[in-house]
């Protein structure tokens, strides 16, 4: 497919499948490593050989924090370089993949909570893009960004997802971007290679705990989680996508972890994929 005509008509009225769509909650860590190969980028790329292609990527990333909800609805997003201070070779990157105005109208028609703002101007923030270009190097995939309304709970945003289930059933991959525990005002150059504070590393794995026993209800209230959450989640925007994800989540579905490892004294790449 080269032409944006045969883009949307791959998207448009997709069809319903036998299988669901697996749903991925990616800790995104560092922009380098959207142009890095380590075992963060490689295990990426691993899962996208692993799943099924799917029909076009919806990323909730936590770099895009907004009033209310909106969805990326132009024909071509934009590579968006929302970082400083970084090699010039991570400016240069575009990542030319597609978008979909007619799946970002589907998507806002599923969601009956609120109003879903139709956006022409935001494009692909490193929190989608970084990840994305690893799993798709290609991009021949159209790829959208929902965006996290920043005056809302995390009981609301796990609910907003289960309104766009049905796009599992139509081969959309939705993926989360963040980072479970993420307080970069605590980061330890001396272990930016690896390692985590006591308290990240308990906090991290009570995550891991609630993920893998099913319990929303504790991880959506991480505030009463004691002072290690509040450490790990000083502001909520990288634990939101979280929240989607589970959302995402269906009755009989395990979750599973990977890249479970702690970078800079206070921050985790720790990963989840469900089906």
């Amino acid at each position: 497919m080269s032409t944006l005509s045969q883009f949307n008509k791959f998207t448009s009225d997709l069809p319903l499948q036998d299988s669901l769509m697996p749903v991925l909650f990616i800790g995104h860590g560092s922009p380098m490593n959207g142009i890095e190969d380590n075992e963060f980028s490689a295990k990426w790329a691993g899962i996208a050989k692993d799943i099924p292609q799917p029909k076009a990527v919806l990323v909730v990333s936590a770099h895009w924090f907004t009033k209310g909800t909106h969805i990326t609805a132009m024909d071509f997003p934009r590579t968006i370089h929302d970082f400083g201070g970084f090699p010039q070779a991570l400016f240069d990157v575009d990542y030319p993949a597609p978008g979909s105005p007619s799946l970002a109208l589907e998507t806002a028609g599923l969601i009956r909570s609120t109003q879903v703002g139709l956006d022409h101007d935001w494009g692909l923030d490193h929190g989608a893009w970084t990840v994305v270009r690893h799993m798709y190097p290609n991009a021949n995939i159209p790829v959208l960004q929902l965006s996290i309304d920043y005056t809302k709970d995390a009981v609301y945003h796990y609910n907003l997802a289960k309104e766009i289930f049905e796009l599992r059933k139509k081969g959309v991959l939705i993926l989360g971007s963040g980072n479970m525990v993420h307080n970069l005002r605590m980061m330890s150059w001396e272990m930016i290679h690896g390692g985590g504070y006591d308290w990240a590393l308990e906090m991290n794995d009570k995550f891991k705990s609630l993920i893998l026993n099913r319990e929303h209800q504790q991880l959506a209230d991480y505030r009463n989680l004691g002072r290690e959450a509040i450490l790990a989640i000083p502001t909520p925007e990288h634990y939101l996508p979280l929240m989607y994800t589970l959302g995402l989540q269906n009755g009989t579905e395990e979750a599973s972890l990977f890249n479970d490892k702690a970078v800079g004294g206070s921050l985790t790449m720790t990963s989840v994929r469900i089906g």
